[in-house]
């Protein structure tokens, strides 16, 4: 006769989660095949049966902990309110860069003290869009335009620093964004221009008038927010001219 052998997680008959071997009571043997014996609820008879009571009181588990709210306190939900948005936090300012671009569309009269903070989002932004106003126009120009650009800015910071001399000191930085704002009249030609018939006398005298536009508002620019620059103020436009001529021929051709 076999003897029935039961696996049992119990704490009661060994160490605290160990499996142990426990034998079964002798009136809980199985019987002959012929004799009487206990009921079997198992699969089949003389197959050994598992039991998976698991210990309680102190050596059960800790209670599961049910924060509340985003890191297990409420007040991690409120966190997002107090954060600034998204814009601020790159350092782009709408407002003061819609400002600046309004201040340039005027031919007439230029405010130099809106741009006494420089900035590159403005000037990227209108890059941006010069490049997609060509694209409209079947041309291809996003590289070509902020190489250009750059390559500009650091022309102009070489050409004013040179005829300042011990007295330039105009930066880099300063450079690219009031050349990169001058950029708005162009940003407009290059629009208008999609609507306007290829070889038009129209869009010649566009770009010319356009060219004057950005030179002007670049020199004026250049000759207030840097010191002694009033001493070779037509010295500083004929760089500038030429670098929106360039700018230009984009457009017509």
């Amino acid at each position: 006769m076999r003897d029935d052998v039961a696996l049992s997680f119990d704490a009661s008959g060994g160490p605290r989660g160990q499996p142990y071997l426990r034998r079964p009571a002798p009136h809980a043997q199985q019987q002959g095949p012929m004799g009487p014996g206990p009921a079997n609820n198992g699969p089949g008879p003389g197959l050994s049966f598992m039991n998976f009571d698991l210990p309680s009181g102190s050596g059960s588990n800790a209670p599961i902990s049910h924060g509340s709210g985003y890191g297990g306190s409420s007040s991690g939900y409120d966190s997002f309110d107090v954060e600034p948005p998204l814009l601020e936090e790159l350092g782009i300012n709408v407002g003061q860069i819609t400002q600046k671009m309004l201040n340039i569309l005027n031919p007439f009269r230029i405010n130099p003290s809106l741009h006494e903070e420089s900035d590159l989002s403005g000037p990227f932004l209108f890059c941006v869009l010069f490049g997609l106003a060509q694209l409209l126009s079947g041309k291809v120009h996003f590289g070509v335009i902020l190489g250009w650009t750059s390559i500009a800015s650091v022309f102009l910071y070489l050409v004013y620093n040179l005829l300042a001399g011990r007295n330039g000191n105009l930066d880099l930085y300063r450079c690219v964004s009031i050349l990169g704002y001058s950029l708005v009249p162009i940003v407009l030609f290059s629009t208008v221009s999609i609507f306007i018939p290829n070889r038009s006398m129209v869009r010649y005298i566009l770009g010319a008038l356009t060219v004057l536009w950005c030179t002007r508002a670049c020199t004026t620019l250049m000759v207030f927010l840097t010191p002694h620059a009033g001493d070779f103020r037509s010295l500083i436009a004929y760089p500038c001219a030429l670098i929106y001529v360039a700018f230009t021929l984009l457009v017509l051709f």
